[in-house]
């Protein structure tokens, strides 16, 4: 499957978002939300600095985006997310409206799709942009995880 140049560009950006989870500790996931080409919301897990299991990239993105919009709706908008998203925020994206959903690595143990979730009917989603990143780095951070304990 070829990728538009924008969805790599986008994805590289919530990448970056990634590596700031990464470095704070957190499962590193990171989430950015566009509207025509602009980047409208940025995110990363903030689930252990929060102290809070809600508080997943998407989630957060979902807030920040529609505050940035000021409605609740993220019709014409595209979430770029380096996971699969889990079936919580599945749930958030499908009740956002969001146009697309553009995903790197798949979670074959707790993506929305292995769960039986499902995103809106209107929701494209495409996954695989940049997925061998997306793996590395949480490959990485569970090595990590595992020498640490």
């Amino acid at each position: 499957m070829e990728f538009k140049l924008d969805d790599q560009f986008f994805m590289q950006k919530a990448l970056q978002e990634a590596e700031t989870a990464y470095e704070k500790g957190e499962v590193p996931v990171g989430a950015i939300i566009t509207v025509q080409d602009r980047i409208i919301a940025r995110a990363h897990n903030l689930t252990e600095q929060l102290n809070d299991v809600t508080a997943h990239a998407e989630m957060q993105a979902i807030t920040a985006a529609a505050n940035f919009l000021g409605g609740k709706y993220l019709t014409d908008c595209t979430l770029y997310i380096t996971l699969e998203p889990c079936q919580m925020c599945a749930g958030a994206l499908y009740w956002s409206q969001i146009s697309r959903v553009v995903f790197a690595a798949a979670d074959p143990q707790r993506g929305f799709t292995a769960m039986g979730g499902q995103l809106h009917p209107k929701t494209r989603l495409e996954g695989g942009v940049m997925e061998a990143e997306a793996s590395e780095l949480l490959k990485r951070f569970f090595i990590r995880k595992r020498n640490l304990n």
